[in-house]
């Protein structure tokens, strides 16, 4: 079996959380008087968790009391509608099952506030899912690769026996952080071409490709492997602010 675990992304690689996140943000902002952000600007804004979520939706020099205001009135609203409109991608469902068939330990990790990780996991992927932790008062969140440590030292995994998968240049930072493989899927909030600027070294465009990938034979993985060495030294990761 090529992995013992495969650790997930939340956000745009297993839900499809954005109008949800939209709605609360604009919520929040139009509650204190600021104006409203398009689809196309949160699906930019989201990927450090959202407390940057909402730095970057509020008007710039905003004053930062009105932000932790603002921050405060999207996490009571999204306590409420986090599921409103969120939706597991077509197939995610089906392969988590594959993968505990195949008893591949499964699990997330995100920079979504914890509440609602647990809240989402538990509506779309009760059962399917050996370990859930999102963002957390006080905790290092991705790129910084504690959590993903954590579950990893949960299942008695060591690094080169998991994979991470995710759509944007922090979970590619936050595996390489980990010292784990990582796979990028392009139908969440960022294109192929970006995750190719930023590292990305095996990419699935469809979950029937994400399959496949997590399902290859031993071989297929180091060759993988040396490709991303290939480019590892020399790899540019922007800084996440």
């Amino acid at each position: 079996m090529k992995y013992k675990a495969a650790i997930f992304d939340m956000d745009g690689t297993i839900l499809n959380t954005l109008e949800d996140l939209a709605a609360s943000t604009n919520a929040a902002l139009q509650k204190n008087g600021l104006p409203a952000r398009t689809l196309g600007d949160i699906r930019k804004f989201v990927g450090n968790g959202i407390r940057r979520l909402i730095e970057r939706a509020v008007p710039p020099e905003t004053d930062g009391a009105l932000v932790g205001t603002v921050f405060s009135d999207f996490k009571a609203h999204y306590a409420v509608h986090c599921a409103d409109r969120t939706k597991p991608y077509g197939g995610i469902p089906e392969l988590l099952k594959k993968l505990k068939a195949a008893g591949i330990r499964t699990a997330v990790v995100s920079n979504k506030a914890d509440f609602a990780v647990q809240t989402l996991a538990e509506a779309y992927f009760s059962g399917l899912l050996d370990a859930a932790a999102g963002a957390k008062d006080g905790a290092r969140i991705k790129p910084a690769p504690d959590a993903v440590n954590a579950v990893l030292a949960e299942f008695g995994c060591a690094p080169q026996d998991a994979v991470y998968i995710g759509d944007s240049d922090v979970d590619i930072q936050t595996a390489r952080n980990a010292g784990t493989d990582c796979i990028s899927v392009c139908w969440g909030f960022r294109s192929r071409a970006f995750l190719l600027e930023n590292g990305a070294r095996q990419i699935a465009e469809t979950v029937a490709e994400l399959e496949s990938l997590l399902f290859q034979e031993n071989g297929s993985r180091r060759e993988g492997r040396k490709l991303r060495q290939g480019g590892g030294e020399g790899a540019s990761f922007p800084n996440q602010n």
